[in-house]
């Protein structure tokens, strides 16, 4: 089996009119990247058209992403950080972000009361990740729903690794103060798509 296309060889491939090595990079990276976007805009069309919009940018400006400097995922992610903060100033949201009022389905369960006690906790942790402060929830969801470690996140964000620390322990220790009446503190909260991990890391 051959080894796996690194996403350098596979953008060199798309700059050059390749476009199965486009899609390649494509399914690698969309869904991340606009799980990432959906969860700071809480909006599916916007969050949709700034996923677009990184892979767009990509291909017409390959030179932007420096692999010596960061992995294209890293670059993909602070592109869309990057272009959510635009929407927020064009919009005059600079300071937070609606409540989000829907999710992806979930998958159906076949307890009727257990998804309805699941669609429950979902949504108060939904709103419990959206009152925090913008940089703390960006910093959230990076760690906890895209899997990035501190390096990462400080790389997206322009911020050093301290402060990415500081802003996931209080972010952590506001969703323990909020979400302390559905679970003890140190457990996992495990909600469908809804999964924070109210401890240190």
């Amino acid at each position: 089996m051959p080894e796996r296309t690194t996403d350098e060889v596979l953008l060199k491939r798309a700059g050059e009119g390749d476009e199965a090595a486009f899609l390649e990079l494509y399914d690698r990276h969309r869904q991340p990247i606009f799980r990432f976007a959906y969860r700071l805009l809480g909006e599916v069309d916007i969050a949709e058209d700034v996923t677009h919009d990184c892979f767009l940018s990509l291909i017409r400006k390959p030179e932007n992403f420096r692999p010596e400097r960061a992995s294209l995922r890293t670059y993909l992610f602070a592109a869309a950080r990057n272009l959510a903060l635009k929407h927020f100033r064009s919009t005059g949201r600079e300071t937070g972000l609606d409540e989000m009022t829907q999710e992806p389905e979930l998958s159906p369960r076949h307890q009727p009361l257990r998804k309805l006690l699941d669609e429950e906790l979902a949504a108060e942790v939904r709103r419990a990740i959206f009152s925090l402060a913008p940089l703390q929830r960006e910093a959230l969801v990076l760690f906890e729903y895209e899997g990035l470690n501190l390096r990462e996140i400080a790389e997206i964000t322009g911020a050093d690794v301290g402060a990415v620390k500081g802003r996931l322990f209080r972010a952590r220790e506001r969703l323990k103060s909020i979400l302390r009446p559905y679970v003890n503190s140190g457990q996992e909260l495990n909600s469908g798509r809804e999964i924070v991990t109210l401890k240190e890391a």
